[in-house]
């Protein structure tokens, strides 16, 4: 049997949909420059839907999901601020393109990550493609960009280019590395004539579009612990052990719960084997004898209820919030493409 990788089971506590800006994350800057095989940049067909459309969690949406940021919306304010930025940076006297936001997306729209949070749940993928993501989601559409001088990256951030790290062992050669603040210092007060702003232009443009980081991280911690209490439950409890008799009698024993048999079933390559699509297929109809979905679905469900009732001032606030910073950011990105 092909050799099968073990992965943290917090992979399905994961939000699936964090998206960061890739100068503002301190990551290498990319551009729409040097895409290979002629593929478009950003493909709004390789997006995650919205809601399911197939699968045992068809249709379904969990209360939480009401107050997480989309994918959509997730790109239409990182575009944003990247098209502030390059407007702000040409201020300087700064030419500079800054990547496409959107050309790599996640396989859920949001943090709930609905499709895998309680292991498979679409039975055709199942059986292209096991416990793998379809082949679109595991391309990655590389973006280049020139390396910026430390004046650019002043005028750019706020802060002074950090210094290169010492490259790790087995690094190719000329491979640069940087850590968060290494070396970093506040940037100069001016250049060509003009104040920096206070964050560079990257913080000037979040403050444009009023983006607030923090709040949303708050829904992703709610949703994380109403999955965890969910899987104490009773009923949850009892599911899950029907579900793994059921893989018992299938000839896939010792499968204590579905993370379970994603740890086992995603193979090292990435490549399905016709053991992990087997594991697979009999999973998700395991789920379906026992409607193990459909139970813990419910279960969770009333859990995410009763956070909403007991937090709805502040998530009433974020949702508020969102559709602020996403109005904000749907006019500048509409300007910015007259």
């Amino acid at each position: 049997m092909k050799r099968i990788k073990r992965t943290a089971t917090a992979v399905a506590l994961a939000a699936s949909a964090l998206l960061v800006s890739a100068c503002s994350s301190g990551t290498t800057p990319e551009t729409a420059e040097n895409v290979a095989d002629d593929r478009p940049i950003v493909n709004k067909e390789n997006w995650p839907k919205k809601v399911p459309t197939s699968g045992l969690t068809k249709d379904l949406t969990l209360p939480l999901e009401a107050y997480m940021a989309s994918y959509e919306d997730q790109v239409t304010v990182e575009q944003a601020a990247n098209d502030l930025q390059q407007s702000c940076m040409k201020d300087y006297g700064i030419d500079l393109t800054l990547p496409r936001a959107g050309a790599n997306p996640p396989p859920s729209d949001n943090d709930a990550n609905i499709e895998r949070r309680y292991g498979l749940t679409d039975r055709a993928e199942a059986e292209k493609y096991g416990y793998e993501l379809p082949p679109a989601l595991q391309e990655h559409t590389r973006q280049t960009m020139r390396d910026l001088s430390g004046v650019e990256v002043e005028v750019l951030t706020g802060h002074t280019k950090p210094e290169p790290l010492k490259a790790p062992e087995g690094a190719e050669k000329g491979e640069s590395f940087v850590g968060p603040g290494q070396g970093v210092k506040p940037a100069r007060a001016e250049y060509n004539g003009k104040k920096l702003k206070t964050g560079g232009c990257i913080g000037w443009s979040k403050d444009q579009l009023g983006v607030q980081e923090a709040d949303p991280v708050m829904v992703a911690e709610l949703a994380g612990d109403s999955l965890v209490e969910s899987m104490k439950d009773d009923k949850v409890v009892k599911a899950v052990a029907a579900w793994s008799s059921c893989m018992d009698d299938k000839g896939h024993p010792g499968l204590a719960d579905p993370y379970k048999a994603m740890d086992q079933g995603v193979t090292i390559d990435g490549k399905p084997s016709q053991e992990s699509i087997a594991l697979a297929v009999d999973d998700i109809d395991c789920k379906e004898q026992t409607d193990l979905v459909k139970i813990w679905f419910g279960v969770e469900t009333a859990i995410q209820n009763k956070q909403i009732t007991d937090n709805k001032s502040r998530l009433t606030g974020i949702k508020e919030q969102h559709g602020k910073e996403v109005a904000a950011a749907r006019k500048q990105v509409a300007a910015s493409a007259r």
